[in-house]
């Protein structure tokens, strides 16, 4: 990177911050609510450019694009079907969390089941992000962003001592956001670099294919047409490694609905919309965005793959190299800033989460007569050990990368099936109990944790079905227990106003159309036709 490369990079970051920091003045950062939930006042974009920016990481950008190089555009079902998940969202789990007045996740949990169960999902979100998100979107990130902009030789120093320092600098820039502009900061950040990375990253596969076709935008894109037709199938074998086709249906179509509507780290975002009507608009632009972001998070690798042949090892390194390989030197400091803004965002989105589970579900109910001004020093003083935390163990991720994050990411599955099990029967169900909830998380972790450790059956396919038994077993056991009584929701102060986002069905019907559409372009019936 070049001294206009790193010039175009500082002024970018700095501008987004001080943009970012006027925006957010106003918000009461001695109060939980400020804190924690930006005072309730995120419109639709803000909500959206928040959303997308801590669910995109250079993890998921390389790692998404890795796995496409090895496997074409199945990959996609990460991203397109999720949208579906989030029309959910938007129409279903989100005015029910307003309804009943919750700040997180788990206080819905509370107020159906009881707090023993709150506190377990409670922990099982925080030890997740703690373990494995923050420190992996550290690592991960700062990995990235040696690996294109070769910041170990521009300071000559090891790779090891280069991503420590870039780990320490984003954990440290993500603490001044929390502690100085709460939730609000960076969800104005997350917009203008959501924006950015819409716009850069398009720009790769454009680039991408105008380098392949010598010239050509279109003769790039006849040429993967007709050497790699088979990669632009978005219909994975049944016995594939990545997404087997049957598990859109089922297993992945579970996984995102976990993912999108029971995840503190995305509702809490969504939660934070001055009214419904904000709320549903911002969660049904990320819909759009997460159809046609498959773009830029799974294209890219089929351009590469075409590039430089099937001798790229490890897959992950496709995209870097495809990235160097074909963006404008002038474009350096422009997508570094934007890759830099998609680790912090990342990094920022999870650290808010985890700082308001620990403080609004453990720490405030366990003092006694504490006040809010009170419950929001001690959330700084949460988000400044747990940054310093994560920045410290994400080095050393080095030492175990492949271990630590395989073995966490089998552990999301341990508990993300029953958790979406127990939250949609805590809205249907007046009879579902809080020891139904307790028996069918510690039977799923038994059964689950024994497919992966004793069968070769594909998570996705083990979803697929354990989703069905964990709603049974929790309905049955309900049912069982004759002291039993219908359940009925207390009144609660309904923070926001109520009033539907009157475009929330056509456009969820929109965005249903467009994923259906979608798939039937990336198939065989379309693009991935062969002679």
């Amino acid at each position: 990177m070049g001294l206009l490369s790193i010039i175009s990079f500082a002024v970018i970051v700095i501008v987004i911050w001080l943009f970012a920091y006027k925006r957010s003045r106003g918000v009461n950062m001695d109060s939980s609510e400020g804190l924690f939930l930006g005072g309730r006042s995120l419109t639709g974009i803000t909500i959206a450019g928040s959303v997308i920016m801590t669910n995109l990481s250079t993890e998921q950008i390389v790692g998404q694009n890795g796995q496409s190089y090895e496997t074409g555009m199945e990959v996609m079902g990460w991203e397109v079907t999720s949208a579906i998940a989030i029309v959910a969202l938007a129409l279903i789990f989100l005015p029910k969390y307003l309804k009943y007045g919750v700040d997180t996740v788990t206080d819905f949990i509370e107020i159906r089941f009881d707090t023993t169960t709150k506190r377990i999902a409670s922990l099982l979100f925080i030890f997740t992000y703690v373990v494995s998100f923050l420190p992996v979107v550290l690592y991960s990130g700062s990995l990235v962003f040696n690996q294109i902009f070769s910041v170990d030789e521009l300071l000559n120093v090891s790779p090891l001592i280069a991503i420590s320092l870039i780990s320490g600098v984003i954990g440290i820039i993500g603490l001044l956001y929390l502690l100085i502009g709460g939730l609000r900061l960076s969800a104005f950040s997350d917009t203008v670099y959501g924006i950015g990375l819409l716009i850069i990253g398009l720009s790769i596969p454009i680039f991408g294919l105008i380098v392949l076709g010598d010239g050509s935008f279109i003769g790039g894109f006849e040429t993967i047409q007709q050497n790699t037709p088979e990669k632009l199938n978005s219909f994975g074998a049944v016995d594939s490694e990545m997404v087997p086709w049957p598990t859109l249906f089922l297993g992945l179509f579970f996984n995102n609905l976990f993912f999108w509507c029971t995840n503190q780290m995305i509702v809490q975002k969504v939660l934070a919309g001055k009214n419904l009507k904000e709320g549903q608009k911002g969660a049904l632009y990320v819909g759009f965005f997460k159809i046609f972001g498959a773009l830029f998070l799974v294209f890219p690798g089929i351009i590469a793959f075409n590039m430089f042949g099937d001798g790229v090892n490890p897959s992950d390194n496709a995209y870097p190299m495809l990235v160097t390989a074909v963006l404008p030197e002038w474009a350096f400091g422009i997508f570094a800033a934007i890759i830099f803004g998609a680790i912090l965002s990342s990094f920022v989105g999870a650290l808010n989460a985890t700082t308001t589970l620990l403080t609004l579900d453990f720490y405030k109910p366990l003092k006694k007569n504490v006040t809010d001004k009170q419950v929001a020093r001690a959330g700084k003083t949460f988000i400044i050990t747990i940054g310093l935390l994560s920045a410290i163990i994400a080095p050393l991720i080095s030492f175990a990368q492949a271990g630590l994050f395989h073995i966490v990411q089998q552990f999301n599955g341990a508990y993300s099936m029953p958790l979406l099990a127990i939250i949609i029967l805590g809205f249907y169900s007046r009879y579902a109990t809080p020891f139904a909830a307790k028996v069918t998380f510690v039977f799923h972790l038994v059964v689950y944790t024994s497919t992966q450790l004793f069968t070769d059956i594909h998570y996705l396919y083990v979803f697929s079905v354990i989703f069905f038994v964990d709603l049974l077993l929790i309905w049955g056991i309900s049912r069982l227990q004759k002291s039993s009584k219908p359940f009925e929701f207390p009144k609660t102060e309904v923070k926001v106003d109520m009033t539907p986002w009157k475009h929330s069905k056509w456009v969820s019907a929109l965005i249903i159309i467009v994923v259906i559409l979608t798939y039937c372009l990336f198939s065989p019936w379309g693009i991935a036709a062969t002679n």
